[in-house]
């Protein structure tokens, strides 16, 4: 498709973005446009439509859902790798979760109610992996406790490749090498697939922060890992996000942002929290119990010689 097929009038392009807003909480500054442009003439030719006006009218309505998935596969940035700021994965397992364990034995919670951890946008899984990792390498008390990894995304295409769990040089460029021979397995074509048992300690399901749909079918969670996505929220749609981390937390839990991301004029209900390694924003702690929880991982299962 040409530049000049490509490109979509003022009107289209506030339409597109008001969709996009609406539906998936992102806003699409001017100067990103283009990318918008690129996106849709892509999946408009795949589609053979030729009129902005009419490729709208499609996934706008109840019978262009599965297009409007496939649109949001090809808009939204999967840019992630292992180990990514890895100083708040440290902090997970040096101060995060020994205060929450801390926490749980002074209110007489069970060692055997799970600790659960929520890698959100997840993208193509190093994230949620990177977290497994962390644990066995460097919290002492895994063995003690069972654990649910879950990891979320609005991208089908990504959960797919996530669950895969097979990677390129480019992703695994700051993993150790001692990490890379014993969670990984050669898979052909200079790429390599983590083992099963790291596959398998990770929950992956779709998720879309901006609506409440997931909410009952998500358990409250104990840390969340929510980087670089709110960025690319607008100022009310970050402080709706916001909101919805703040009731997924179980009183006392933590939120990682990412770096250049902060809780400053989203949500003030938040404590903010300096450790050694990282700045997190804390749910402040009640004296209530934890809630039930649903079935875990055990820590047998993440295990991997």
């Amino acid at each position: 498709m040409s530049d000049a097929a490509t490109q979509m009038s003022d009107a289209s392009f506030e339409m597109f973005r008001a969709l996009f807003l609406d539906r998936l909480g992102l806003y699409f500054e001017d100067h990103r446009r283009y990318l918008v442009e690129k996106r849709v003439a892509g999946r408009m030719q795949a589609l053979g439509l030729q009129r902005h006006e009419d490729y709208l009218a499609l996934i706008k309505g109840k019978q262009g859902l599965e297009e409007f998935q496939a649109l949001t596969n090809a808009i939204t940035v999967n840019e992630t790798y292992f180990n990514r700021e890895n100083y708040q994965l440290q902090c997970l397992t040096r101060h995060l979760l020994p205060e929450i364990m801390e926490s749980r034995r002074q209110l007489g919670v069970s060692e055997r109610e799970p600790v659960r951890i929520w890698s959100i946008p997840c993208s193509t899984g190093e994230e949620a992996y990177s977290l497994a990792m962390q644990l066995l390498e460097d919290w002492p008390d895994v063995d003690r406790h069972e654990v649910e990894i879950h990891a979320s995304d609005v991208d089908t295409d990504a959960l797919a490749k996530a669950r895969q769990g097979i990677y390129g040089e480019r992703a695994l460029r700051l993993l150790p090498a001692v990490r890379r021979q014993r969670f990984f397995q050669p898979a052909g074509d200079g790429c390599q697939r983590i083992h099963e048992a790291i596959r398998r300690s990770v929950i992956f399901s779709q998720v879309n922060l901006s609506t409440d749909e997931w909410r009952n079918a998500m358990p409250t969670m104990d840390v969340i890992f929510c980087r670089n996505l709110l960025i690319y929220f607008n100022d009310a749609t970050r402080a709706r996000a916001a909101a919805r981390l703040f009731d997924a937390l179980r009183p006392g839990g933590f939120v990682c942002l990412g770096h250049s991301e902060s809780m400053h004029r989203m949500n003030d209900a938040f404590l903010y929290r300096r450790f050694p390694e990282a700045i997190v924003y804390q749910r402040p702690p009640q004296q209530t119990s934890s809630l039930p929880g649903k079935t875990a991982i055990g820590v047998d299962d993440l295990a991997c010689g």
